[in-house]
């Protein structure tokens, strides 16, 4: 039985909820009415996976998992609505270390819940088999154990972005770009797109494009927090744009990211969702449309934490007409399903931690 604890406090969320879980068969559930009933739980529980709204009395849902991510660690998916302060307390979440969110229904309740019902449970499985790494939240938890004061004050202060020459000036040429890097990342990615990003150098060569899995609400936040955080320039992807050296390219969720030749020279551009393609920004088109334009010696895939195998067949063409591919190691990723199925299709040239694919990036471009 996976064990399952559902922490909202909308009654009729928690009475649909377990209503489709208690369907399955094969899960024992509790519920929780706001972060202060859910952290108990948590702890009397033990739940192999948890679901926390964001908006609750007493013990708001951010507020609730960060104890449990210190306290006593687990697999949490968030509620998140699909709004940009949703998106805002989204990406916070997954930075506390939420393994994933899923979108609260924002019409009739009851009816669109229904809908979501597979993809719902395919996130709860997926969560529940999750092993967390046990470098998470590290210092906090040792910190906890020894009766330390924890700060709760937020993130620190950015450090102001380094002033630095432009790569590119206006009369240069768009087809001096030398290569592009290609990421892609499903469950598990934002975290892992902003280690990587923000240890980049501001001189870093090649223009980057990130096909994360995200709505459409949500990229445009993602790429702002990234551009903060970051010494190379960070942008959503809304219209056609010439690529740049340093500066990474985010696709805009719902839609696909590609590349396109123009007379100028090579251009990202946002092109609508397509039916051959489940997951947008789909990793496998952006691949494919660098492929058409790109010798793939001039191209560098990275697969990063996810479900499924989008991207996997692509980067393993990409590895295979002469490129390099990089895929995130299973020590380290939140899903190791699509960098796990790159390394089966044997289109990983290198399998690396997290924590050495911006030093690797670094050596294999400059």
């Amino acid at each position: 039985m996976i064990k399952l604890l559902i922490a909202d406090d909308s009654a009729l969320m928690r009475k649909l909820l377990g209503g489709i879980f208690s369907a399955e068969g094969d899960f024992d559930i509790r519920f929780a009415r706001n972060g202060r009933e859910a952290l108990e739980l948590a702890k009397s529980f033990q739940p192999d996976v948890v679901t926390l709204d964001v908006h609750m009395p007493e013990m708001n849902g951010l507020d609730c998992l960060d104890r449990i991510m210190v306290e006593t660690p687990r697999p949490v998916v968030m509620l998140s609505a699909l709004t940009e302060e949703g998106a805002e307390e989204t990406l916070q979440a997954l930075e506390l270390g939420a393994i994933d969110f899923m979108a609260k229904p924002d019409g009739p309740v009851s009816l669109e819940i229904e809908g979501m019902r597979p993809a719902l449970v395919d996130k709860i499985r997926t969560a529940a088999g999750t092993k967390l790494r046990r470098s998470l939240r590290l210092r906090d938890r040792v910190r906890h154990r020894m009766g330390q004061r924890m700060d709760h004050a937020g993130a620190a202060a950015m450090p102001p972005r380094p002033q630095v020459s432009p790569l590119t000036s206006a009369t240069e040429a768009p087809t001096d770009i030398p290569g592009l890097v290609l990421i892609g990342a499903s469950t598990g990615g934002p975290p892992a797109i902003e280690a990587i990003l923000s240890s980049l150098p501001a001189d870093f060569p090649w223009p980057l494009l990130v096909a994360q899995h995200l709505p459409a609400s949500f990229t445009g936040t993602f790429a702002k927090r990234l551009d903060a955080l970051c010494a190379i320039r960070v942008v959503e992807l809304s219209s056609p744009t010439p690529l740049q050296r340093g500066k990474a390219y985010i696709g805009r969720g719902d839609a696909d990211i590609v590349v396109a030749s123009r007379t100028s020279g090579p251009i990202a551009l946002s092109a609508p969702a397509h039916r051959d393609y489940p997951w947008h920004p789909s990793v496998d088109r952006l691949v494919t449309s660098a492929l058409e334009l790109f010798p793939a010696a001039r191209l560098l895939g990275v697969m990063l934490s996810g479900m499924g195998s989008d991207g996997a067949a692509a980067m393993a063409r990409l590895k295979a007409g002469g490129g390099r591919t990089i895929a995130e190691s299973q020590a380290t990723a939140v899903v190791w399903g699509m960098p796990g199925e790159l390394v089966k299709n044997g289109g990983a040239g290198v399998v690396a931690p997290l924590g050495q694919i911006a030093t690797t990036l670094v050596e294999m471009v400059m």
